[in-house]
């Protein structure tokens, strides 16, 4: 496993220390090494990583600096990169490949990244665990016997096995959130629109974006992760201030009303809660200034619901009517106003990624699927209220790892914060990672 973070790599291929070949190789071997029982990294494009690498040694040597030049990565397999297939784990596109890059791609290649090549993913994107006929499915690094999450859970795996520093994945519910959690790593779900999707589509299309889906990064550390933040947005983003503790007032959901949170999580961040209030910070524990989040779970299902299938109704129940849409639109209004009020007395709020851990591999379909959270068996569907908390109202959460289960399995929580104030959710995040380290 490398230690170095993306930024400790670049640093080093700059100074001399290592080259961009030797990081290359070294990722090489690391996934050739661990991969199999893994099976994250399920498009690997070597040789052509071997020729950036040497084309970014040959610019370092000519003096050229770039934030991650020579630093190699892993991309979602969602994402298009020109002459690699992009399936979405559909049989059907097993031969699809894109002639061009996605513009979030580019803009990795640009600061110098070395893409090593595209790790697994769900079908369609839409599952907590990612498993599809083409490729196979991916296990957590921390027990082959747990699901890595979806529909970034190759990404996630990835970083956790130590293959590489960086990845890129996506969000709609809880994609990027839910397996950085799982896997004991970072992930930025960013404010909506901030970061292009060009080249993130269904296989063959060129549509609009669909309503809720970002794309964000991940990496193994808040300082990557922010770093990789700046590289894809479409506009320089506003830097977090350096704060003191006493500075923040945090508010701290350790429950919902429609979905049940395991013991060893809700202690986790209760055992935050008291962490940050000792090191100065204000903490609430409830607020009348939250929306009625029952409400926000019904319209974020539904709403989800119309963006993956683009509007094909479920089974036997009419479509939705454009009047329908429009009312949506109008309670996803209502939501974010009272999440920025919200933010006006607070800077952050912290919640579960999702109420459980990473749990056993489960080919029951979703809609069917259960969970057993404490002795207590509830519908797999009601976890989605977790991510929908910043997906709904359109807002920045960063997955942050504050400890494990007793299973030694990762918890991770969401850091929220108010729109535009994406670095924020970072720092908040590192401060809560490192108080649960000390």
């Amino acid at each position: 496993m490398s230690e170095r973070s993306a930024i400790q790599t670049a640093a080093a291929i700059a100074a001399g220390e290592t080259s961009a070949r030797a990081e290359a190789e070294a990722a090489i071997a690391r996934i050739e090494a661990g991969d199999g029982a893994i099976n994250a990294v399920v498009v690997r494009d070597f040789d052509r990583a071997l020729a950036a690498a040497d084309a970014a040694d040959k610019a370092i040597a000519a003096g050229e600096r770039r934030p991650l030049l020579g630093v190699p990565m892993t991309v979602k397999e969602s994402f298009d990169v020109a002459g690699l297939p992009t399936t979405w784990g559909f049989e059907q596109f097993r031969t699809f490949v894109p002639q061009a890059d996605a513009v979030a791609i580019k803009r990795l290649k640009a600061a110098g990244a070395v893409i090593l090549g595209k790790t697994n993913v769900p079908p369609a994107l839409a599952d907590l665990q990612a498993d599809n006929p083409v490729y196979g499915r991916t296990s957590n690094p921390h027990n082959h016997g747990r699901v890595a999450g979806g529909s970034s859970g190759g990404s996630a795996a990835s970083l956790a096995a130590g293959f590489v520093p960086l990845e890129l994945g996506s969000d709609i519910g809880g994609s990027i959130r839910v397996p950085a959690a799982f896997n004991g790593v970072w992930g930025h779900k960013p404010t909506y629109a901030m970061l292009s999707s060009e080249g993130h589509h269904f296989p063959g299309t060129d549509g609009a974006r669909a309503a809720l889906a970002v794309i964000g990064p991940m990496a193994r550390d808040a300082d990557d992760l922010a770093l990789a933040l700046d590289i894809l947005a479409n506009h320089p983003l506003r830097q977090a201030a350096v704060r003191p503790a006493s500075t923040y007032r945090i508010l701290v959901m350790a429950e919902h009303p429609s979905a049940k949170v395991q013991m060893p999580i809700a202690a986790a961040l209760d055992d935050l809660a008291d962490k940050l209030a000792d090191a100065g910070v204000a903490i609430d524990r409830q607020s009348d200034l939250l929306p009625d989040l029952e409400a926000q779970h019904r319209h974020y299902m539904k709403m989800l619901n119309i963006a993956i299938s683009r509007g094909a109704p479920p089974e036997g129940q009419p479509p939705t009517t454009l009047v329908e849409w429009f009312g949506l639109q109008d309670d996803q209004a209502r939501n974010r106003r009272q999440w920025h009020a919200l933010f006006a007395d607070y800077d952050a709020v912290i919640a579960p990624a999702l109420g459980v851990t990473a749990f056993p591999h489960d080919t029951t379909p979703l809609p069917r699927r259960e969970l057993v959270i404490d002795g207590e068996t509830t519908p797999f569907g009601a976890q989605f209220a977790f991510p929908g908390l910043a997906t709904f109202p359109m807002l920045p959460a960063t997955s942050v790892p504050i400890g494990a289960d007793p299973d030694g399995m990762p918890i991770g929580v969401q850091v929220i914060a108010n729109s535009f104030a994406d670095h924020e959710a970072i720092a908040v995040a590192r401060m809560a990672h490192q108080l649960m380290r000390n």
